[in-house]
C-alpha cells in the first residue's frame, strides 16, 4: 500500500482508462477523475490525502451534493496500481454523516482480483484509522458482494446488521461491518 504520488499516477489512470471506477456508485467518478487529472494532476493527488476534507463537495450517485469530511486514499501497489482503498471520519466520533455508507471504501481493478489486494489493503488501514482515535470503523457492502464480505471478515468484521441504503444510493439493501479497533 502507498501514498498517491504524481509518480505513480499513469498506473491509476491507466485503469481509469481500462474501465475501472474507484467509486463503485458512480461509474462517472472515473471520468470526472481523468478531467480533473488533466486539469491539474498535481492537485487531483494531492487532494487524495485530505484530512481537513479540503476538496469541496462530495457528489452522491443521484447527483447531489453533499459536504466532504476528512479522508485519505491508499493506493493498491505491487509495481503497478492494482486498486484503492480509502478512510474518512469525522474528529472526535466515530459516527458518520447519514449520507456517508461506512469509514472505509476499497476496490481492486478485475484484472488483479482474487490475489489478497484488498484483504492486505484494509489489514494495514486500520492502524491509520486507530491513529484518528475511533473504537472502531464500519465498511458497508451490497449483501451479493461475496469477495468484499469476505475481505471485510478476514480483519476482523462483524455484521451488525442489514440495512436500506439512503434514496441517494438507490434505496437499496445494504450489510453494515463493524471492526473494532
Amino acid at each position: 500500500m502507498v501514498r498517491p504520488s504524481v509518480e505513480r499516477l499513469p498506473g491509476y489512470v491507466d485503469a481509469l482508462q481500462r474501465g475501472w471506477s474507484p467509486d463503485n456508485t458512480r461509474d462517472e467518478a472515473r471520468f470526472e477523475q481523468l478531467r480533473e487529472i488533466e486539469q491539474d494532476a498535481a492537485k487531483f493527488v494531492a487532494l487524495l490525502d485530505d484530512p481537513e476534507a479540503k476538496g469541496g463537495p462530495y457528489r452522491l450517485p443521484d447527483g447531489s451534493l453533499v459536504e466532504r469530511i476528512p479522508g485519505f486514499h491508499r493506493w493498491m501497489w505491487d509495481g503497478d496500481f492494482c486498486g484503492e482503498i480509502g478512510f474518512r471520519w469525522l474528529p472526535g466520533t466515530a459516527e458518520l454523516p447519514p449520507k456517508c455508507l461506512g469509514h472505509i471504501g476499497y476496490g481492486v481493478v478485475p484484472w488483479k482480483r482474487n490475489r489478497g489486494y484488498a484483504t492486505s489493503a484494509l489489514r494495514l488501514l486500520l492502524p491509520e484509522a486507530r491513529e484518528q482515535g475511533l473504537p472502531y470503523v464500519e465498511i458497508t457492502t451490497d449483501p451479493d458482494n461475496v469477495a468484499s464480505q469476505r475481505v471485510i471478515l478476514a480483519n476482523g468484521g462483524i455484521l451488525v446488521e442489514r440495512f436500506k441504503k439512503d434514496p441517494a444510493y438507490g434505496d437499496v439493501e445494504g450489510l453494515r461491518f463493524r471492526i473494532t479497533l
